[in-house]
């Protein structure tokens, strides 16, 4: 089967409520190709490597969480970003991106998909103040040792994580945002929670985990935000009735 373009992006925006959600760079179709679209790519980050393999299994788009033209990003189309646009370009191929609006829907999101993959008990958001904030707080699937739990991570994801705390403590309450959220920390410990899981971390970072006595685990960005791409393109797969491939181009962070 066959969608428009134009009807799968109405779509799309429709239920990630792309409009409605202040981001860094522009949400939905980035790069217009096909204007019908059969078969989807979809993936982390826009890469060359994820556009060779879309143009390899001959896709009209590309669904992505990192797409391109980043606030405060160099304008110029020179470098890496003229090559991935030829390549776009030359084989009409779209490219749809989604980046906070993946991240805090509550069913496709990369934040409850992650939940779901480590079996985390979702609570509630992680600031319940402001809503604009991504990541959610809930509890571990059980009482772990910060051992256990970095094991527990390991295990799940296929990726040693980085753990600051004692390995020996129980943790029952946690907190997390994927990707590069290492920002969010504070809020963690504002609200007295356990252990706080995000994909980077900085030195300050460590200093507040330690002196605040808060379980910090760096799980990598790459790896905590596989799932909500992946999510969203098995749902158009079954309501469009699209050919729909995940694509996994590994990243160590």
């Amino acid at each position: 089967m066959a969608v428009a373009r134009k009807e799968l992006i109405s779509h799309l925006d429709r239920i990630l409520q792309s409009k409605k959600i202040r981001d860094y760079c522009p949400n939905g179709l980035q790069v217009a190709g096909s204007e019908t679209i059969q078969k989807v790519v979809t993936g982390v980050t826009a890469s060359q490597g994820l556009i060779e393999a879309a143009i390899e299994e001959e896709a009209d788009a590309i669904l992505v969480h990192h797409g391109y033209f980043w606030k405060g990003e160099d304008e110029r189309v020179i470098g890496i970003k003229k090559e991935r646009l030829k390549a776009l370009l030359t084989h009409d191929i779209n490219l749809i991106a989604y980046h906070l609006p993946l991240d805090m829907h509550p069913v496709y999101g990369n934040n409850v998909q992650l939940a779901d993959v480590l079996g985390l008990q979702v609570d509630g958001p992680l600031d319940d103040e402001d809503l604009s904030v991504p990541g959610n707080v809930g509890r571990l699937p059980r009482p772990m040792t910060g051992g256990e739990f970095s094991a527990w991570i390991a295990q799940c994801l296929q990726r040693e994580p980085l753990h600051i705390g004692e390995s020996g403590d129980t943790i029952e309450t946690i907190a997390w945002c994927t990707g590069g959220a290492q920002g969010y920390l504070q809020k963690a410990v504002d609200a007295g929670i356990d252990a706080f899981l995000t994909g980077e971390i900085t030195e300050p970072a460590v200093h507040l985990a330690r002196e605040t006595g808060t379980h910090f685990f760096s799980a990598g960005h790459h790896a905590t935000e596989r799932y909500g791409a992946k999510a969203l393109g098995e749902y158009i797969a079954d309501e469009f009735d699209l050919d729909v491939i995940f694509i996994d181009i590994d990243n160590p962070v």
